[in-house]
């Protein structure tokens, strides 16, 4: 009876022993699987989260880039349209200043002019000189004399000194003679297109410099 008692207690405890190891593996084994499983969330997650503050940063980077280009951009305008007014302010400027040389030109012509009642016929109300009259220019290299032939381009010449003289539109005016007064000396009549300005214009030419007027006839009749 002991022995047997003895021998079926012995096979208890094993069993017990053999339940015991297998439920501590199974244990073992579930906490090792649930290390496995959260190791791979947390990495899974810092990965996740790294992500969108990285697209945070390159966003934020490319905003900055794009902004100080379109701050150059603009300050390229600014400088560009600040360069133009200053070209357009320059170019008036010196539009302005080319006026007032002319104006101030046409004023000291007219301040020398000589002005004396009558002149070479009774047809002459008064005659006009003035040393400031200058010549009017010339594209003719050689001059041995004057030509009369309106094709020509020193009959073109001659009545361009002649509208500096009287101010008269070369398109209107009326020419009534242009001939010779001397060596390289020519005299022309014109008049206004209702005759209310006629004149007789004596004109002589500066070698190099071309035509230009050395007195001015105003007449009463043609």
């Amino acid at each position: 009876m002991n022995n047997t008692d003895n021998g079926s207690s012995r096979y208890d405890k094993r069993s017990k022993r053999k339940k015991t190891n297998i439920i501590l593996n199974g244990l073992i084994g579930v906490v090792i699987l649930l290390i496995i499983v959260v190791g791979t969330i947390i990495f899974s997650g810092g990965k996740d989260e790294d992500q969108p503050a990285d697209s945070a940063a390159n966003e934020e980077v490319n905003n900055e880039e794009t902004s100080k280009e379109n701050s150059s951009d603009e300050k390229d305008d600014a400088t560009n349209e600040g360069s133009q007014e200053g070209n357009s302010e320059e170019e008036e400027n010196n539009d302005n200043e080319e006026n007032k040389d002319e104006e101030s030109n046409e004023e000291k012509v007219k301040e020398e002019e000589i002005v004396t009642e009558g002149g070479s016929s009774a047809d002459v109300n008064r005659t006009v000189e003035n040393p400031a009259w200058q010549p009017v220019g010339t594209v003719q290299d050689d001059h041995p004399t004057a030509v009369y032939d309106q094709s020509h381009v020193d009959w073109d010449e001659m009545l361009r000194a002649i509208t500096y003289a009287t101010g008269l539109d070369r398109s209107a005016m009326t020419v009534y003679f242009l001939g010779n007064d001397g060596v390289n000396r020519s005299v022309g009549t014109v008049a206004s297109p209702n005759k209310d300005e006629m004149y007789r214009v004596y004109i002589e030419w500066v070698d190099g410099k071309g035509w230009k007027p050395t007195k001015v006839e105003e007449l009463n009749s043609i």
